[in-house]
């Protein structure tokens, strides 16, 4: 079946355009009939070949965007819905990725989602069981026809059909966060992503830094640039930072607040703004743009097409209109003087100060690896022997409260039992970052600081980005894809889970399994 999305983007002669719909909460409420009307609107007017559909958006209960995809699909358009992963587990994704295929809705946007903030009775507990490079593999599994070991054997499904696409953020203000940024879409591609979107923001450079950067990687994949139509208020309340991940700086501010004083209250300034952003992206080579924003008509979006593709033909006139950095914020590639964009040449990083401090217990964890934690270590041996005497005897329950105990004080340890510390420089992702994420960084962090505890604890990926480094070695960050935590390990030893062949580990580092041992009664 023809997926009209998928071919816009995957066709050079074509611009996709996607609009961004925002149901909202309740099931009748006026906000999803309008919802409704739009997507028949656009339908009609054929200029737009998906609407996007987020799911839960500022961490806020809305309607589940997979019921309106379908009726959106029966209006006559592709919808594309955006899949995060805070408030479902593993099992509950594979099932709305069931349900999604049978549906025949096939276009997914995967991310990591806004942390929750209201529900019923209060803020909802949040599951990030698994990250979006964990979905974007399953879903690619999937497509391939996912294969599990049943009770007669190994089964093995259909193959599904989607389309599925991530999330990157090229507006970050330290050189970490920008990184990790980076390794993480590494990843993301690796794992299966088949188009790119970026997150919002208004610096032309920035823009420009991201598509170069995939281009500069042979990846042949479509990139699509956001545009958000910015009224004054929202404007306001992401220059505050009061929605991850969203940048407007105090320039930009100031510009809108400038507009607003106008008759119309700056909405012309608004659209021209956004038909322009249109411009210079199809100029820049993105493959299409997806765009969004409060209160904005089908007819607003027939306009910002019309006049950008009017202006498209001179998009390098207008990157001076957007020149609204981040003060004293990192880029990836040295600046283009001359065109206000960026030379195809990587700023030299080595000698640039670190963005948090290496505390201590680094180096004292860089030691004990190096004694005891790799294999061929001059204390392995004893300690993988040790391990073995251990298991599954009366002796197992101290030696699990010892090495919880050491690594509480030391990493504020979770007990997960399948442990990550030594994938992310010892910044344990499951006691550290609220989100979990054990493959990179989210998109909501803002000048270094955590998402959830801006101003309190830094980001954790910032964090090892930083102490690695300080050792010259940051890259080990863009490397092997972390699988999710094994719950069935939770609250046992992860010494004994290492050590023995158990964890995650143990297929990277070609240790060999020992089966666990009955307990003594």
């Amino acid at each position: 079946m023809e997926n009209r999305f998928k071919e816009s983007l995957l066709d050079k002669n074509v611009f996709s355009v996607t609009w961004e719909l925002v149901p909202g909460r309740g099931a009748r409420e006026k906000s999803i009939e309008e919802a409704l009307e739009a997507a028949e609107a656009a339908a009609k007017g054929g200029k737009i070949h998906a609407l996007t559909l987020t799911d839960n958006p500022g961490g806020n209960p809305a309607m589940l965007p997979d019921y309106l995809a379908v009726e959106v699909l029966k209006k006559g358009i592709e919808p594309l819905v955006h899949f995060t992963c805070k408030d479902r587990n593993r099992s509950q994704i594979e099932s709305q990725l069931y349900a999604l295929d049978r549906a025949g809705v096939r276009n997914l946007l995967v991310m990591t989602g806004d942390y929750p903030v209201s529900g019923y009775a209060g803020r909802p507990r949040p599951v990030f069981d698994l990250d979006p490079i964990h979905v974007l593999d399953l879903i690619s599994q999937m497509n391939r026809g996912l294969e599990y070991k049943g009770i007669k054997g190994t089964v093995k499904h259909q193959p599904s059909d989607f389309f599925a696409g991530a999330v990157v953020s090229p507006f970050k203000a330290t050189e970490a966060e920008q990184m990790v940024q980076y390794f993480k879409l590494k990843k993301k591609v690796k794992a299966g992503a088949q188009f790119i979107v970026t997150q919002l923001g208004y610096d032309a450079r920035k823009f420009h830094e991201v598509i170069l950067f995939i281009r500069q990687q042979g990846w042949d994949i479509p990139v699509v640039g956001n545009i958000y139509v910015l009224p004054l208020a929202t404007a306001r309340i992401m220059n505050k930072n009061k929605i991850p991940g969203c940048v407007v700086t105090d320039k930009l501010l100031a510009k809108l607040e400038e507009e607003a004083q106008s008759p119309d209250k700056g909405r012309q300034a608004r659209l021209d703004r956004a038909a322009k952003m249109y411009a210079f992206m199809k100029g820049m080579g993105y493959d299409g743009v997806h765009i969004g924003g409060h209160n904005v008509k089908y007819e607003d979006v027939e306009y910002i097409i019309e006049k950008g593709e009017e202006l498209s033909k001179n998009w390098m006139d207008f990157i001076h209109e957007f020149d609204f950095p981040i003060p004293g914020g990192f880029y990836y590639y040295e600046k283009d003087e001359k065109t206000g964009l960026n030379r195809p040449e990587p700023v030299n990083r080595k000698n640039r100060p670190l963005d948090a401090k290496v505390e201590f217990v680094y180096p004292l964890s860089i030691l004990t690896h190096k004694l005891m934690l790799e294999p061929g270590a001059p204390l392995w041996g004893l300690m993988r022997g040790i391990a073995k005497r251990v298991d599954g005897t009366s002796l197992e329950r101290p030696y699990h409260a010892f090495e919880h105990l050491t690594k509480v004080c030391l990493y504020d340890c979770h007990d997960c039992g399948d442990c990550a510390l030594m994938d992310l420089a010892y910044v344990c992702p499951m006691s550290q970052c609220p989100k979990n994420q054990r493959n990179g960084a989210c998109g909501g962090s803002y000048m270094g600081w955590c998402e959830v505890y801006p101003n309190e604890k830094k980001c954790a990926y910032v964090r090892a980005y930083a102490r690695l480094k300080h050792y010259g070695r940051e890259n080990e960050l863009d490397g092997d894809i972390i699988p999710p935590p094994n719950w069935d390990l939770f609250q046992t030893s992860s010494w004994l889970n290492y050590y023995l062949g158990r964890d995650h580990s143990a297929k990277k580092l070609g240790i060999e399994r020992v089966e666990k041992k009955k307990k003594d009664k």
